[in-house]
């Protein structure tokens, strides 16, 4: 196993550093360096810039329109973005559905949906968890019924990120209740803007609405748009939360957070307490522990052996690192860590608050965030569970 990056991949990421470097709008790279409100148009905005490079789908191959990218070439990428402040790839789009289509999609639906989100164009939302499904989603309700060239769609979906943005939705519903659970499901993707459909924004502890709960009352949905087989989609959703939870992981973003933690720590006078420092410390080995694991699985990639099944182990690991550094970050700002008031956060006074660094105004809000990385994407307990099963047998 080889770590080390080739002259050539150096080379890459120098090219990528460089372009990055001069096409990331400055104002939306300082609100990612300090944790401020990214609207929708910073997150589409930087989309569409991708888009045009060719660069949003970075993860496809070439005959979809992507850059043909290897695994480390993809991780350098996602390294030198985040390392610049550039907001994170809203994956549901890029990273979730497309290779879906592409995997398990007709030509038809790939020459009809791929484009526009390789573009930045097309604003996609994901429909998998219910009020009564998270973890357990074979559980899901929502029901799709077949009516000649057309599904009926009934039910709920909620914890939808970003979901009143969405242009279209891709969803998993129940076409059949023979059988196991898991049998009965099917992969639908869904116009938004179709009569029936209602978003509802969920309101949370920081003061956003990062997620909604998304109502399907007699929606009317082409069969066409009904992705592979009906009664197949837990496949498809399979295929897809192996790319979920890589993306949960976020190592990159960590190594970026962790420097924004030791400036905190600095800027408070507490950098000097030698056990808070062995806190960050044992905080940042277990960064590069995980860095060197998504390295392995690149280096199996990258020599044609088969990568480790590890998508849930390092989702475990990712997201239990986001919920410490967001910790710290609030244990070195101490009260200047407490104040989160919407109207003073947009009039930027608390940047200018006594004694406190402007790192410091949204830290409650990143805390209260990240309690759900440990929930999302398919709970750390169940994660475990399947780790256990397919690792240890």
């Amino acid at each position: 196993m080889d770590l080390a990056f080739t002259p050539e991949e150096q080379s890459f990421r120098e090219e990528v550093r460089a372009w990055v470097r001069a096409n990331l709008p400055q104002d939306t790279a300082h609100k990612v360096r300090h944790s401020l409100r990214l609207t929708r148009d910073d997150l589409q905005g930087w989309a569409k810039i991708l888009g045009k490079k060719g660069w949003l789908g970075y993860g496809w191959p070439r005959q979809f329109g992507g850059p043909g990218w290897s695994a480390v070439q993809k991780h350098l990428f996602e390294e030198e973005c985040a390392l610049a402040c550039a907001p994170r790839i809203v994956p549901f789009g890029p990273v979730m559905v497309a290779p879906v289509i592409m995997a398990y999609g007709s030509p038809e639906q790939q020459q009809r949906f791929l484009p526009g989100i390789a573009s930045g164009e097309v604003w996609w939302s994901q429909g998998y968890s219910e009020p009564g499904s998270g973890s357990d989603l074979a559980s899901l309700k929502t029901r799709a019924e077949r009516a000649g060239d057309k599904y009926i769609v009934n039910g709920q979906k909620t914890w939808t990120t970003l979901g009143q943005y969405g242009d279209w939705i891709f969803c998993l519903v129940r076409t059949s209740t023979e059988g196991k659970p898991q049998t009965g499901i099917s992969f639908l993707l869904i116009d938004m803007k179709s009569p029936g459909v209602t978003v509802r924004p969920i309101r949370l502890l920081d003061g956003e609405c990062e997620v909604n709960e998304v109502f399907f009352d007699n929606v009317e949905v082409p069969a066409q748009n009904l992705i592979g087989e009906e009664n197949k989609g837990w496949t498809y959703a399979k295929h897809l939360l192996s790319h979920e939870r890589t993306n949960i992981a976020d190592v990159n973003r960590a190594k970026r957070e962790l420097e924004r933690l030791k400036r905190i720590a600095r800027a408070e006078g507490i950098w000097e307490d030698t056990r808070f420092r062995d806190e960050i410390a044992r905080l940042e080995v277990d960064v590069v522990a995980l860095e060197m694991l998504v390295l392995r699985v690149l280096s199996a990639e990258k020599s044609g052996k088969n990568p480790l099944d590890i998508a849930g182990l390092l989702k475990i690991k990712g997201s239990e690192i986001q919920q410490r550094y967001s910790e710290l970050m609030m244990l070195a700002a101490g009260p200047f860590s407490l104040p989160f008031i919407e109207e003073a956060m947009e009039a930027g006074w608390q940047g200018d608050f006594p004694g406190g660094a402007v790192d410091n105004a949204p830290l409650a809000a990143t805390y209260f965030n990240m309690r759900k990385t440990t929930i999302y994407g398919g709970s750390n307990e169940v994660q475990r569970n399947i780790v256990a099963q397919t690792v240890l047998g």
